[in-house]
């Protein structure tokens, strides 16, 4: 059985964040499916099987990280579709039944390929009881993401308070459903981003996730609210970095990124 490892939100290998992806005739028991995604160790691990023409979706795909099952995963889907295209099973936009409904990706000439994600929705909330000091950075302001990704979602100083974060992963684990996002606007007016990311996901085995797509369906209209366009750059991540280019459009946001495969191989389980 084939497997394949792919930095997706990156142009090049050793960037982005590194998902796994299987695609199979069927999904196997949950078991098995736990176990493979244990044994990769990445954030998530994507299964994904042809579904029979003429209904909704093209493909069945589900996500798991080293723990658990997750309802929506945004690099995992980047890559996934990058393998369908990059392996000829499929071309132009490509239709996936999830848990957070139906997803669809479209490839463009370019190698870049969009996402059309549910947008998140923004609660304004108090920052709950320990959350600077576990983040180990001032609050600005904190807002609760809708069930979907069930984050909450920080906004700290400055660019560099995001870069510099150490935060007590014990204690993010307690303060939200999924994780944490921390976020601040890009330092220079002049950047190639718009604003900056780093996530947090202890709770599900996550201590940092390198690039989230899904995190971005909640930045998307923070960041646009504040800047005043629907269409902006973040930039994400700690000792890895990728790049997500966001496109608000009301309840769906766009996500656009590249992915390059950098592992091709048999799994013999």
């Amino acid at each position: 059985m084939r497997i394949r490892i792919v930095d997706a939100f990156a142009d090049r290998p050793f960037s982005g964040n590194p998902a796994g992806v299987l695609l199979l005739d069927a999904f196997p028991d949950d078991s098995w499916l736990r176990r493979v995604a244990a044994e990769v160790n990445h954030s998530e691990t994507a299964f994904a099987h042809p579904l029979p023409p003429g209904g909704e979706a093209d493909w069945a795909l589900r996500w798991f990280t080293p723990v658990t099952e997750v309802d929506m995963c945004g690099h995992a889907t980047l890559a996934t579709a990058h393998v369908l295209h990059t392996t000829g099973r499929a071309t132009g936009t490509v239709r996936f039944a999830a848990r957070c409904g139906v997803l669809t990706t479209t490839a463009a000439e370019d190698g870049g390929i969009t996402m059309d994600f549910p947008t998140s929705t923004l609660t304004a909330v108090p920052a709950p009881t320990g959350l600077a000091e576990a983040l180990g950075a001032e609050v600005v302001s904190v807002h609760d993401t809708a069930a979907h990704i069930g984050d909450l979602l920080v906004e700290v100083r400055d660019e560099q308070a995001v870069r510099a974060l150490a935060p007590d992963l014990a204690a993010l684990a307690e303060l939200s459903e999924r994780g944490v996002i921390a976020t601040a606007r890009a330092a220079d007016p002049a950047a190639a981003h718009d604003f900056v990311s780093r996530c947090f996901f202890p709770r599900v085995g996550i201590d940092e996730d390198p690039v989230t797509g899904s995190a971005h369906t909640a930045l998307a209209p923070f960041w646009s609210a504040r800047l005043g366009r629907d269409e902006l750059t973040g930039l994400q991540g700690g000792a890895r970095t990728g790049v997500v280019r966001t496109a608000l459009r009301g309840d769906r946001t766009l996500l656009t990124g590249r992915a390059v495969t950098v592992i091709d191989g048999e799994l013999r389980a």
